[in-house]
């Protein structure tokens, strides 16, 4: 973790991290953080934004593409569930 997320002066609300997670989703094309920060519906604070996006990664629901800097969104419940039905062994 970063020093600046270290020292983190308060924590997300759901919604907020919800209304991430659903840009994210939704996103046409995979953003970088910039794009992603200026594509929310709501201003959030850049340190706020950056502890999500670690939350995020460290769930596995997305990776950022250490390349170029693009976030793309992994997580697939409905994926898992589909394979475990079928009884693969994973």
């Amino acid at each position: 973790m970063t020093k600046a997320i270290q020292e983190v002066l308060h924590y997300p609300r759901l919604d907020t991290v919800l209304m991430v997670e659903e840009t994210i989703k939704k996103a046409k094309e995979y953003p970088t953080k910039a794009e992603l920060l200026k594509a929310l519906p709501k201003q959030i604070m850049y340190q706020t934004f950056l502890l999500i996006l670690d939350y995020l990664e460290k769930s596995n629901k997305i990776i950022i593409d250490k390349k170029d800097g693009k976030i793309v969104w992994i997580w697939d419940p409905e994926g898992v569930k589909r394979f475990l039905n079928n009884d693969l062994v994973i």
